[in-house]
């Protein structure tokens, strides 16, 4: 049989056909295995999987195989965000039903999925648009605000007067409804609220235990919590001392250097003065058009209304301070007010400027207060120093006058420390049709009144319309009509539907078991909890995971389980990229409409005209940068697929697309093949002598292959593959012995199944082994073939690496001095000097100090 030609297509389609059959990566749940839960975050049903797919579940696939070789009880588990404003437009564009365009898409990229030999459990699949998922939401609803961790209340959005409907500040573009592109606005509504605030602290604390985590991803949420400790200080109104304007602010140190107060434009002091006041009115409306998005309010222009009200400052009674409505305040944080001292604050210099406001330097940058110039009117100074201008506080440092300062407001009663936190409670309602329903109902007599457990799901209608602006809930004719069950008399449902992160903030905890009738099976999340590797992309780093690990501790205080953090480990990987195409004409081309010639220029092959080649960059419907993966599937097989994706960057960083790489790794699949056949037939029971150079090396390589995955470092998982048919190769030109040529193609097919399943699994079939590889354990490693014969040592001359030497293991030490001696470099450098010491490290180190002769 040596010599048969790889047909990749017909091996993948009879193994995966099997492993279907024999729903081979069902979850074992052995008691007695040790457990290892691997997930990727799970997809919007867009209806066709990108390569980033590929790559994504690539990587938690791999170590899932791995694991499961390893004898681990592996979860992997494969459901869908299903929810969103995507379908809903879907439905309005094509006049199709929303659930009908998002099970339809969940059918075509299940069997995507399945083409691509991924180890997932089927079992276990979940839909968050179902509604045996989504009625136990609603109980999770429930019981956070039985809990008291869910309420309602007013607040601020951003309204689209199209759509008629809430925005999440990522939907809203330079101002704009990112679907309607009307000016948005800011709108006052009732709305449903998370208390996600009530674990501030437990959730900055537990970062320190997330030590799986990438640190820029800890940063990241730390930043967002933004714990800040600081003052409030009440400024009191001239003339009216029994009116006042509360200020949180973290740099109380420099009150002295305050010129004005800011309030937002929502503050209740604000909107009371725009019932008399239209210009601050039409102020007002004017900002409401920023949004609520903090990157539009940083960019846009500062700008304020005088409201005429003036302010003591509490430390210096003597000065008055301005009060205006300003742009670049926001009523979510701090109380809604702030001083500004705009000598140390660029945000305060740019606002003070534009109104001719006093600029005050209150910090000496000098530690010593010297400074001859101590304020550059172009740019604030932010940083520490010396108190300057500021009455008792001068000559104190930045810190000591931030407790000098605190102590006077209290004996003062105008103010106190404070600590307070850039993390907002998260408003969960959303006016649309495609989410979970908010399970309240709405009664005259009654109330707001939650809907009872044994009368959930409350299940979405399916005979809704898109034709009318706004929420289709609330537009539709009796779904939200219903009866109080307190009194029994007509009331109304409410037509909020729940942001989709709220699915999936809890979704790692169903995957447990998905069959149980309860919310959650508290047994089985307490043995497979927490997901000991969590694989997605850093968009999510933020919001997804703090929501996910507020809901862990909630639900953990409610009762259904005992874990602390959800995800163990955590990868969020880098994006796939290629190279994007323009017509001259300004059109985008896909890469398969181009050429490059024989000079290298590049084509549009319709026309022959040159294309304008940009730079590599995340693949983009819009740019037309992608590539199909059922097209490279088709074209080179799922294993080159796979194996491609893992091949060339870490999972962390960016994957460059390369149609030269793709072609490589299908070669490098052809030679797997022809190497590992070339062996067939061999006896699989010789007799077993003793290892040889070959069978060393390949344990070694063996070895490197094993830290490589274990540490998630695929691409060197990869490279040692492919080392490994090099000393194969080898071996067979060196006509090694069967014993030798058997055991390395067994250890070859098992350290490679992870990532190429299906070659390795043909071949093992192939070459006669007992049961099927999939079931096969990990190849052990001979950790007497993996020592290394020789070492490396590195020569110092008076400290500086000036060259390495290599020596036998067993090579005594003063042989491997003298030896370092006579480096080419070393001896250059200590002729006519004179050797003051030799230090010598064992194994590492030769450091020769030499002084002039």
């Amino acid at each position: 049989m040596a010599g048969t030609v790889y047909t990749p297509r017909a091996i993948e389609k009879k193994w995966q056909a099997l492993w279907e059959k024999e729903n081979t990566y069902k979850t074992t749940d052995r008691n007695n295995a040790e457990k290892f839960y691997v997930l990727e975050m799970f997809p919007y049903p867009s209806g066709k999987l990108h390569m980033g797919h590929v790559r994504n579940y690539m990587l938690g696939d791999v170590l899932a195989r791995f694991k499961r070789a390893h004898g681990y009880d592996v979860l992997h588990p494969m459901g869908w965000d299903a929810f969103g404003l995507p379908a809903e437009n879907a439905a309005m564009e094509h006049g199709e039903h929303p659930r009908v365009w998002t099970y339809q898409n969940i059918a075509i990229m299940r069997d995507q999925f399945k083409s691509l030999g991924f180890s997932f459990d089927w079992d276990k699949e979940i839909a968050s648009c179902h509604p045996g998922y989504y009625g136990l939401e609603q109980k999770i609803f429930l019981r956070l605000y039985q809990k008291g961790l869910i309420y309602r209340k007013e607040a601020t959005v951003n309204w689209d007067p199209v759509e008629n409907t809430v925005l999440a500040n990522e939907q809203v573009i330079d101002g704009k409804g990112w679907r309607s592109g009307a000016l948005i606005e800011r709108k006052t509504l009732n709305q449903w609220f998370v208390n996600i605030t009530a674990y501030a602290d437990e959730l900055l604390a537990d970062l320190e235990t997330l030590t799986g985590w990438p640190e820029k991803v800890r940063t990241m949420q730390r930043n967002w919590i933004g714990k800040s400790t600081g003052a409030r200080i009440a400024f009191q109104h001239c003339g009216a001392p029994e009116k006042s304007i509360d200020v949180f602010t973290t740099r109380p140190d420099t009150i002295f250097g305050a010129s004005f107060i800011a309030l937002a434009p929502t503050h209740p002091l604000s909107l009371t003065l725009a019932q008399n006041n239209p210009q601050i009115a039409t102020f007002i409306t004017h900002c409401a058009r920023l949004g609520t998005a903090q990157e539009n309010i940083d960019k846009a222009e500062k700008e304020g209304v005088d409201t005429g009200i003036r302010v003591f400052n509490p430390l210096n009674p003597t000065q008055e301070i301005p009060v205006y409505v300003a742009n670049f305040v926001l009523m979510g944080y701090g109380t809604g007010a702030i001083f500004g001292c705009p000598a140390h604050d660029q945000r305060d210099m740019d606002f003070a400027r534009k109104y001719a406001l006093p600029i005050r330097p209150v910090i000496d940058p000098d530690a010593q207060g010297r400074s001859a110039t101590p304020y550059n009117p172009d740019c604030a100074y932010t940083g520490g120093g010396t108190i300057i201008n500021s009455d008792f506080l001068n000559g104190l440092s930045c810190a000591e006058a931030k407790e000098k300062v605190i102590d006077a407001l209290k004996e003062t009663n105008t103010g106190f420390f404070e600590t307070t936190y850039r993390l907002r409670d998260w408003g969960v309602s959303r006016q649309r049709y495609w989410g979970c329903p908010i399970p309240f109902i709405h009664c005259e007599s009654c109330g707001i009144i939650p809907v009872p457990e044994e009368q959930l799901p409350v299940i979405l209608p399916d005979d809704v319309t898109f034709n009318l602006p706004g929420n289709p809930l609330e537009n539709h004719p009796t779904w939200k009509n219903t009866t109080c069950p307190n009194c029994a008399q007509p009331a109304q449902r409410e037509t909020d539907t729940l942001d989709t992160f709220f699915e999936s903030s809890w979704y790692f905890a169903r995957f447990c078991d998905t069959r149980t009738l309860d919310v959650i099976n508290t047994d089985a999340c307490n043995r497979l909890m927490p997901v000991d590797q969590y694989i997605g992309g850093v968009e999510h780093a933020i919001l997804h995971l703090l929501y996910a690990r507020f809901f862990t501790k909630a639900l953990r205080d409610c009762g259904f389980f005992s874990i602390d953090e959800p995800f163990r480990g955590l990868l969020t990987q880098g994006m796939v990229c290629h190279e994007s195409y323009r017509h001259s004409s300004g059109a985008w081309l896909k890469p398969e409409e181009v050429s490059t010639t024989t000079g290298g220029s590049v084509i549009c092959k319709a026309d022959n005209t040159p294309v304008v080649v940009g730079r590599s960059e995340k693949m983009s419907k819009s740019k037309k940068n992608v590539v199909d993966p059922e097209a490279i599937m088709k074209d080179y097989g799922v294993d080159t697929t796979r194996l491609f994706t893992i091949s060339d960057s870490p999972p962390e960083r960016d994957f460059e697309w390369s149609e030269t790489g793709l072609q490589g790794t299908w070669k490098f699949l052809n030679r797997f093949w022809r190497v590992l056949m070339e062996t067939h037939p061999i006896a699989a029971s010789l007799a077993s002598p003793q290892p040889d150079a070959f069978l060393k090396r390949l344990h070694q390589l063996l070895q490197k292959a094993t830290d490589s995955i274990a540490a998630i470092h695929l691409n060197l998982y990869v490279a040692s593959l492919r080392e490994m048919i090099t000393v194969m190769d080898e071996a067979l030109q060196s006509k090694a012995s069967a014993h030798t040529l058997n055991a390395m193609r067994r250890i070859i097919l098992g350290a490679s199944h992870p990532a190429i399943p299906h070659i390795t699994a043909e071949l093992w079939q192939i070459f006669g082994y007992d049961g099927a590889l999939h079931d096969t354990p990990w190849p052990s490693i001979d950790a007497s073939l993996v020592i290394p014969d020789t070492i490396t040592y590195g020569v110092q001359v008076n400290g500086k690496l000036r060259g390495t030497l290599d020596v036998a293991i067993e090579t005594p030490d003063h042989d491997v001095t003298e030896r370092a001696l006579q480096l080419d470099n070393v001896k250059r450098l200590i002729q006519n000097h004179t050797i003051k010491k030799i230090i010598f490290v064992p194994k590492r180190i030769i450091n020769i100090v030499i002084i002039p002769a």
